[in-house]
């Protein structure tokens, strides 16, 4: 699904919505998360899941085609854990499309 399907789906639901409105409604739910993720803070959508900043600490890679030792820096990197309701609706999902397919 890309953002255009989402704002089209949130649009096509809900009558009331002009799909400009739709699509500054995702836009601001997007920056939102971006602006807390970009100040390290920890985003929560009970149901859902959580997003998250995790840092990843300098070390010493190589490059696999020459050998030579390469000094990776550290990173902030965002990072999702799926809540419990999220996981099981997937996991129930996957194995409905898999008996479907026999």
């Amino acid at each position: 699904m890309t953002r255009s399907d989402l704002v089209d789906q949130l649009a096509a639901r809900f009558a009331q919505l002009t799909h400009r409105d739709a699509e500054l409604a995702v836009k601001t739910i997007l920056d939102a998360l971006s602006d807390a993720l970009e100040n390290s803070h920890r985003v929560e959508i009970r149901g859902f899941g959580s997003f998250s900043v995790s840092h990843r600490p300098a070390r010493i890679g190589r490059n696999p085609r020459s050998g030579e030792r390469v000094v990776v820096p550290e990173k902030r990197m965002p990072h999702f854990k799926p809540g419990k309701n999220l996981r099981q609706l997937v996991d129930n999902g996957l194995y409905a499309d898999a008996a479907d397919a026999r």
